[in-house]
């Protein structure tokens, strides 16, 4: 998983749009137009969106994750960006259990 997180940020940084400073696990948030950023997740590591949450009305939250247990979570904005604001080892998705 190491390597996919060094290529994954070598790889994004290359077609980002525009990084900007980020207090996170990588050193910037990693920007790109959505359709790319979903195509570079999905045909060249594998990835896909498994989880999402609405975050704000042009703000949402998507967890895309690998077979091995790679994880990368992405911020899509309604204005046709998306930025890798984290990434690591080791999904699990938690059984499902009642609500509440």
């Amino acid at each position: 998983m190491k390597l996919l997180q060094t290529a994954l940020l070598g790889a994004a940084v290359a077609v980002a749009a525009s990084p900007a400073p980020a207090t996170s696990p990588i050193a910037e948030v990693i920007c790109a137009p959505t359709e790319r950023m979903q195509a570079r997740l999905t045909r060249q590591f594998g990835e896909r969106r498994t989880a999402s949450g609405l975050r704000s009305p042009d703000e949402v939250m998507e967890v895309w994750t690998d077979a091995e247990g790679g994880w990368t979570l992405v911020m899509r904005y309604a204005h046709g960006t998306s930025c890798i604001v984290a990434m690591g080892e080791h999904w699990e998705t938690a059984p499902q259990t009642g609500r509440g």
